[in-house]
Order: C-alpha cells, then structure tokens, then sequence
C-alpha cells in the first residue's frame, strides 16, 4: 500500500468520525505477533481483540470467530483444535451431533453440566485443509491468556493435535491419552475429540474411563479447595 493510498483511507476515516461513524481502534502488533503483555485482563476484551485479528491467513475465509463458550470460572476447561465447518457457520461450539455427544460425555458421568464448563479452541477461525503450526502460532498468546484468565483446575484436550500443540509433545497419542499431562502450571488431560468418538464409537469406552478419571480430579480439588 503506498504512502498516498494511506492518507486517502485515513482522509475517509476521519470524514466518516466528524459525521458520526465509529469504529475500534486499531490493535498495533509487531511482526505478526501477539505480545501477551499486551493483551487485556479481562476476557470480554480480549473476545474484542481476537475477533478483530487478522495475524493468519484463516481470517481470510471464515465466517465468524469461535472464540470462547461457557462459564468464565469454570474448574474445567475443554480444549479442541479448531471450529468445525457448522461451528462457523452458526457462531456457536459443539452442535448438532457433536453438542449431543458432548452433553453426554459430561452430564452422564461428571457432576457438571454443559453450561458450567468453558469450551474454546487452539485457534479461533476455521481452517480449509486442517491447521498447521503457524496457525497454532499466531494464535497461541490468545489462547494462553484466555487460559489464565479462565483460570480452570483442569484442562482437557480433545483429539491428538489439541494436546500436541498445546502442550508441545509429539509422543504417542495412545500413550497419553487419559494419562496427566502438564502445560505450565495446570493439569491437562487428553482424551479423544467428540467427532472421533462419533465416527468410532468402539473408542467410547475408553473416553469414559478418562472422564472417570477427570471426575476424581475435579473431586479431589474441590476438596482442597
């Protein structure tokens, strides 16, 4: 963009605020990065800031952002990898089939509903051919901080590459699967991710001992707490 074009855009801008127009400030980031210094304390600010990110190339084909769904002081936070194609479409986490399964996983088994849990992803636009790295990339500073606002007692990853990225292990998801696991100073549990159990149903069994395990977590830490 030349120097000319910039003074036409921030001519039109400014014309448009002396009559009555508004819109957000401008969110300064260097190199493409996200400085968590820079980010707000408080989680409905950063909702504005992700949802005004254009850092990666996934901003440029979706539809909206998923940022974050549930109860901001929830004990467990729930963690997949990206939105779904319908999540994107509707602005909303886990519908359909999906959000069945899901209420199923947590209300048949821990002593929680749906709505007391906080759901977000890896990163907060739906990819085209599945994320890579460098999307993990630029969105990871969001999703640390969202973490330590939200604050949980346990986090629960869903599907191999949900724990890979977060936790930054490439071993085995049969191995740590259902095992506890670390990222910083939270216990972290990966499980299987809602869609697979939907597509292999023979895995459920294995999904229900973690969630087993995952309520005993939770137990013990309302105890101490």
């Amino acid at each position: 963009m030349t120097k000319a074009v910039k003074n036409r855009i921030l001519y039109q801008l400014n014309f448009l605020k002396t009559i009555g127009y508004d819109y957000h400030s401008m969110i300064k980031f260097a190199n493409k990065e996200v400085n968590s210094n820079s980010l707000p304390n408080n989680i409905e600010e950063l909702k504005t800031v992700v949802e005004n990110c254009y850092l990666c190339e996934l901003s440029k084909t979706r539809k909206n952002v998923l940022f974050g769904e549930g109860n901001i002081n929830a004990s467990l936070m729930l963690i997949a990898d990206e939105p779904t194609a319908s999540e994107d479409e509707l602005k909303s986490f886990y519908v359909g089939k999906t959000g069945e399964q899901l209420v199923k996983m947590i209300e048949n088994v821990l002593p929680l509903k749906k709505e007391d849990v906080y759901i977000t992803n890896l990163v907060k636009c739906k990819s085209a051919n599945g994320i890579n790295a460098s999307h993990y990339s630029s969105c990871s500073t969001y999703l640390h901080k969202q973490i330590d606002l939200v604050n949980p007692k346990l986090i629960v990853t869903f599907g191999e590459k949900a724990y890979q990225y977060l936790c930054n292990d490439n071993s085995s998801f049969n191995k740590v699967r259902g095992q506890i696991m670390s990222f910083k100073e939270y216990q972290v549990i990966p499980t299987h991710s809602v869609s697979y159990l939907i597509r292999n149903p023979s895995s459920k069994k294995e999904a229900f001992y973690d969630m087993l395990k995952i309520k005993s977590i939770l137990e013990l830490s309302w105890k101490i707490y």
